[in-house]
């Protein structure tokens, strides 16, 4: 059980002003556990928080501590969970549904109304040393399966929906919109579930470069190749750019009784094409985080036919997390991962 009492957080003060503060170690409740926190990736959201205070209606209108993918160590435990839990490396679902609404109860508890989700205002996230989260979405991680591959099962948990979402199955073809890391993860998750055809669109040459290495089996430049009309029709269409003209784009090139999924964080409103929606029947829906996607995805990496650690590209302790929200101008740079405890040594 751990004994301190004080941890250090980084914690959003408003647009661009971050500062890193003392707090009390939080109360394990009843059915938690007490994580010590080794990695946390940085997602899209968190950057999208610092730089604009927003993302649709979540509004940031008091401190609140970014970051919510990542992994740690069960430094304690609550009342009703196991103790020897304690030590225990794990990868946490960041979220607290309330499991007796509607949507929970239907086993859709990403949808749940009265959900608080890690670094969602209002609710703190993980750039911290400690957090607490019920014991079930703990999830154990294989000692062959990194800190940083566990922090990174969040996105990956998001590429596991989408691919379900766009139903591929073995020998199905897909086009992926953007070579940023969610469509580099949801190409990998293709793969993983049998996609034998897999075009990438970027803008990007060094994107589309990379994103051969991870499950694209063709890439696509869209201002050269009409991705409407040039690409033979695919089975599925995921976008993972949010850019009006790629979704567009990726709707037309998905034949009849196919599927488009919409994983990008875009304009609230866009144009589609209606009429070739209803004329080849395709179905067009988003996801909205997960359900039940931490299993597989700890499965996945530790056979290795998805590789997470090879997508980090910088490092960064407590006091670097500004640097961490604004590593993403470098085109180089696909995922970076802050240590609250602080980097670890090069072995």
């Amino acid at each position: 059980m751990t004994t301190v009492d004080r941890q250090r957080v980084s914690v959003l003060l408003g647009t661009q002003d971050l500062t890193v503060e003392e707090r009390p170690v939080p109360a394990v409740d009843p059915g938690d556990v007490l994580v010590r926190v080794a990695a946390v990736g940085v997602c899209g959201s968190d950057v999208h928080y610092y730089r604009h205070g927003r993302i649709g209606d979540f509004v940031v209108e008091e401190p609140l501590v970014l970051g919510h993918e990542l992994s740690g160590t069960i430094a304690a435990v609550g009342e009703g969970v196991d103790p020897a839990r304690v030590g225990e490396r794990v990868a946490i679902e960041p979220q607290r549904p309330c499991h007796h609404c509607e949507q929970c109860l239907a086993g859709r508890y990403n949808l749940c109304p009265h959900m608080r989700f890690y670094a969602t205002p209002p609710v703190d996230g993980a750039f911290a040393d400690f957090v607490t989260i019920e014991s079930g979405f703990a999830h154990t991680l294989p000692d062959s399966v990194s800190f940083e591959a566990g922090a990174l099962l969040e996105p990956l948990s998001v590429g596991i929906a989408a691919v379900r979402k766009a139903g591929i199955v073995p020998g199905s073809s897909v086009l992926i919109a953007g070579a940023g890391p969610i469509g580099i993860i949801c190409a990998q998750a293709a793969r993983a579930f049998g996609a034998t055809r897999i075009v990438v669109s970027d803008l990007v040459a060094e994107r589309r470069e990379r994103a051969l290495s991870y499950g694209a089996t063709e890439v696509v430049d869209p201002t050269v190749v009409q991705v409407a009309s040039d690409i033979v029709p695919v089975d599925a269409f995921i976008d993972a750019s949010g850019a009006p003209r790629a979704v567009s784009d990726g709707i037309k090139a998905v034949g009849p009784a196919g599927a488009a999924v919409l994983v990008g964080l875009g304009n609230s409103e866009m144009t589609l094409p209606v009429e070739h929606i209803q004329n080849l029947e395709v179905t067009v829906t988003g996801i909205f985080r997960y359900t039940r996607t931490w299993p597989v995805a700890i499965a996945l990496v530790a056979s290795g036919q998805v590789d997470l650690d090879s997508l980090v590209t910088g490092r960064f302790g407590l006091d670097d997390v500004r640097e961490a929200l604004e590593s993403d101008t470098d085109p180089a740079s696909l995922k970076s991962v802050v240590y609250p405890g602080g980097v670890p040594s090069a072995s």
